[in-house]
């Protein structure tokens, strides 16, 4: 297969793996449109809150791997190539904004937080333990999961740096927080209002 061809091919096929809309699935195969309960979003946060915690896993992992298998592919596909870190950045970026911005769902979609952390799990392990701590002791001041999303989102470009550094990452790693921060404005507006929910809030 030629450079061009895979230039192309994987942050292709990370879009396409982004743009699975997992959460709804499962909640239509439940007989419920997760679109129009809670938040509306198809993320795993929304899922657990209407559904049920373990389908909210269940979707958190397979957003996960949404972003870590074609990765992880573009990863093993392209190590001797002069470009390979740019195509192995392109595809996170793609499987990242395949799921905020679904080609079957009219460009909407989720707020791309698992699958981000999938994306990093297979370049940089270590930004994603670092974000973590972060997310947890955001969990524990204030019990809110965007914060805490939006916090952790910010925290890996600057793990990265340190951890794993390299132009091409970096900069899609802060691509990705920007991508995460749009797709919160909404969550940002209710923070500044003081009313958004807490994970244990009902509805």
């Amino acid at each position: 297969m030629s450079d061009t061809w895979i230039t192309a091919l994987y942050p292709l096929t990370g879009y396409l793996s982004g743009t699975i809309p997992t959460g709804l699935l499962i909640g239509l195969a439940l007989g419920v449109d997760i679109r129009t309960k809670g938040s509306g979003n198809i993320g795993a946060t929304n899922v657990a809150r209407v559904i049920g915690k373990k389908w909210g896993i269940i979707t958190l992992v397979a957003d996960v791997l949404k972003g870590f298998l074609p990765v992880l592919a573009a990863m093993l596909a392209t190590d001797a190539l002069r470009h390979g870190q740019a195509v192995v950045a392109a595809t996170g970026l793609a499987a990242v904004s395949g799921h905020c911005f679904s080609v079957f769902l009219r460009f909407k979609g989720g707020k791309g937080v698992a699958t981000a952390v999938g994306v990093f799990l297979a370049i940089c392990p270590l930004s994603v333990a670092g974000a973590f701590l972060v997310f947890f002791g955001a969990m524990k001041k204030w019990g809110i999961v965007s914060i805490a999303s939006l916090l952790s989102a910010l925290a890996v470009p600057v793990l990265i740096h340190f951890a794993c550094p390299g132009m091409e990452q970096e900069l899609m790693a802060w691509a990705i927080a920007g991508v995460i921060w749009f797709k919160h404005s909404d969550n940002i507006r209710r923070i500044m209002a003081g009313t958004e929910k807490s994970f244990r809030d009902k509805g």
